[in-house]
């Protein structure tokens, strides 16, 4: 058996429980090691020589490679499984999706939810742009699963795994799901399939 994969990250990340979301979904022996945002401790001496951008997540392999940012690494781990689809042009769409959140979703839907529930901002104080474009982004979302069970096929993929890491904490930023039915029939569905609780990491 290959040595244990060390992740480096805080539960109170989606991105991080993206990494060990996969990791249990596929059975990946990992040592979670606690890295706190909110401590400051990702931009530490120490955890910059593991990672220069000082962000978690951050794994490290047995052999004592490093890689990090959380789509990357997931794609890492799910490599050859279902998570990944066979087909040329579905694997395409997944990652499609992949990138959109990181690019169009994470930094309004994830943002807000961090500068209220941890930062203990007032929403008068954000940039109103963070709930627009949140919203504009579930929209396009609610759009797309009310004619899909999954983002990018008909089966759960990275593409799910990705999305739902912020979108099921999108109430805490301030965003009101129970207007995205079938944003929240899909939160379940994915939830179930990757046998997480609806509150639970």
């Amino acid at each position: 058996m290959e040595p244990a994969i060390t992740v480096y990250g805080d539960p109170i990340s989606g991105n991080c429980l993206k990494v060990k979301w996969v990791a249990d979904f596929l059975a990946i022996p990992i040592i979670w090691k606690p890295v706190s945002v909110l401590a400051g401790e990702a931009r530490s001496p120490e955890f910059r020589k593991l990672n220069p951008v000082a962000k978690v997540p951050v794994i490290v392999l047995g052999d004592g490679r490093v890689l990090s940012e959380s789509n990357a690494i997931i794609l890492y781990l799910a490599d050859g499984s279902s998570l990944i689809p066979a087909d040329r042009f579905e694997r395409g769409h997944m990652l499609q999706w992949m990138f959109w959140e990181q690019y169009s979703h994470e930094p309004y839907i994830a943002v807000r939810r961090f500068q209220l529930a941890y930062l203990k901002r007032s929403a008068e104080s954000l940039d109103p742009k963070l709930l627009e474009r949140g919203e504009e982004a579930l929209g396009l979302m609610e759009r797309r699963l009310a004619e899909s069970r999954y983002m990018a096929s008909e089966e759960l993929t990275l593409a799910d795994v990705a999305l739902v890491a912020y979108t099921r904490m999108a109430g805490d930023g301030g965003f009101d799901l129970s207007v995205f039915p079938a944003i929240t029939t899909w939160i379940g569905r994915v939830e179930a399939g990757l046998k997480i609780g609806a509150y639970g990491s």
